[in-house]
């Protein structure tokens, strides 16, 4: 363990300088306006848009929670991240344009405003902030507990990993807004996806050293049930949310905003979709090696599913294990970072600068950054539920903003009060499923419906009665 802290510890050091000069290269920008702070000005490249939406949207969830998913669960678990890609891209080809040139003539800057401006509901935009701050900021706090379970498990304790991800956050959004996080997400999606690289033919070697036939054990691992599909509810259930992330959720929404060009918001879409087909057919063929080693006896049985990855890790060569422990903290930490400055946003554009007419929003959003990232460090400490339930539950709470947003993008300024109805009567079926399953609402049904679907389909309902009526 002495000789992998020491690895991790020279990986983890280069990673931070790196992040780190980056984030003082970006200063060198200048931050004028909650504009230049929010969405770089609008002036963010094609390449670097999609490594920021890319290593925004994969955090943990994958190395960790999605591995650990394929190995409990089967092939299918493929298909539930293929549903999200696939849907993103689509979203992002149909409605991508649309947001894109009215952010830069109605000047949006967080996403809640662009969310109320569409649909001509002020209030929606500030009832969304709210949510944003209750559905997102525990899923944060998920990133830095993931970063904190590395700590723990290396030796240097749960406590210090939690402290490092807080001040790391602060520190990077801090020193120039959304520069900061677009450059230090470039570095650290290069970084995930070559470490998964790494990592994946490090599996596949492993696998041959060890005289396994993977072909056969894909068999054993089938004739064990985990290559049948999943319910179908299941399925729905975890899907649903998922589909729409990219219409619910600010940190990817906003990103949106920033590509300088069309032709810079086409290299987007493209480049992301690389790298997310990528790393999702790696990730997930990781965690069906893993299951497969486990049937032909070269690997223990895991019954906790966060701990798949961290288990691999201990059989692998120090210098991988440094690299892709590094990747993890990456990527949690480019998700943290790209929740706290969107929820931030909403709250500094939309109730400070729009409504109380503040002129001070940059320091007034480095203090609500630091707040936002204190109180997830101190939810973190707690140690929150599996990567993978939060993040769905994260995404099932918002869900019912899908509706309005799309309708609101395809005919502005119609829905008006319909639109925080519609929005609403959505959240009263998951908050009242909440108290009675937890992180299994997304997968629980009322007369056979998933209840993310439930709620979402209640919510198009009003958004459809409301466009029909007026």
């Amino acid at each position: 363990m002495s000789d992998l802290l020491a690895w991790f510890s020279g990986a983890l050091l280069a990673y931070l300088v790196g992040g780190t000069l980056l984030a003082l290269l970006a200063r060198r920008l200048g931050i004028r306006s909650s504009a230049d702070y929010y969405v770089a000005g609008y002036r963010l490249g094609g390449f670097l848009s999609a490594m920021t939406y890319a290593a925004t949207t994969y955090s943990a969830f994958m190395m960790v929670g999605l591995v650990g998913l394929t190995y409990s669960l089967g092939v299918t678990s493929l298909g539930f991240e293929l549903v999200y890609l696939l849907s993103t891209l689509t979203i992002l080809t149909a409605l991508g344009p649309t947001l894109w040139r009215m952010a830069r003539e109605r000047g949006w800057v967080s996403p809640s405003e662009a969310v109320a401006d569409i649909t001509g509901s002020p209030l929606l935009g500030i009832v969304l902030a709210a949510f944003y701050l209750v559905a997102l900021i525990p899923y944060t706090a998920a990133q830095m507990k993931g970063i904190g379970e590395i700590f723990a498990a290396l030796g240097p304790g749960y406590l210090v990993g939690v402290v490092v991800a807080a001040f790391l956050v602060m520190l990077w959004i801090i020193l120039a807004g959304v520069w900061s996080v677009a450059l230090t997400d470039a570095f650290q999606g290069i970084w995930m996806i070559a470490s998964a690289a790494v990592f994946i033919a490090w599996l596949i070697g492993f696998s041959s050293s060890k005289g396994v036939d993977l072909a056969a054990a894909f068999s054993l691992t089938n004739a064990a049930g985990l290559g049948r599909l999943w319910p179908l509810a299941v399925f729905v259930g975890l899907t649903t949310p998922w589909a729409f992330f990219a219409v619910t959720n600010p940190q990817v929404v906003q990103r949106v905003f920033m590509p300088k060009d069309s032709t810079a918001l086409k290299r987007m879409v493209y480049w992301f979709g690389l790298f997310g087909l990528s790393y999702t057919v790696v990730v997930t063929l990781a965690g069906i090696i893993a299951r497969g080693l486990t049937a032909a006896g070269a690997f223990p049985s895991i019954q906790l599913r966060d701990a798949v990855t961290p288990t691999l890790l201990t059989m692998a060569p120090t210098v991988v294990a440094a690299v892709v422990y590094v990747s993890i903290v990456a990527a949690a930490m480019s998700t943290a970072n790209s929740i706290i400055l969107s929820v931030a946003s909403s709250f500094v554009r939309d109730i400070y600068e729009n409504r109380l007419g503040g002129n001070r929003p940059i320091a007034v959003s480095n203090a609500i950054v630091a707040a936002l990232a204190l109180v997830a460090a101190s939810i973190a400490w707690f140690r929150p539920a599996n990567i993978v339930d939060l993040s769905v539950l994260s995404s099932t709470i918002l869900l019912p903003a899908a509706p309005p947003t799309i309708a609101g993008a395809l005919r502005p300024g119609k829905l008006r009060k319909w639109a925080l109805a519609a929005f609403l009567v959505g959240e009263l079926v998951v908050w009242s499923a909440i108290p009675l399953y937890g992180t299994r609402t997304n997968t629980a049904t009322v007369v056979g419906i998933p209840i993310p679907l439930m709620s979402l389909l209640l919510s198009l309902a009003i958004t459809v009665a409301g466009i029909s009526i007026r």
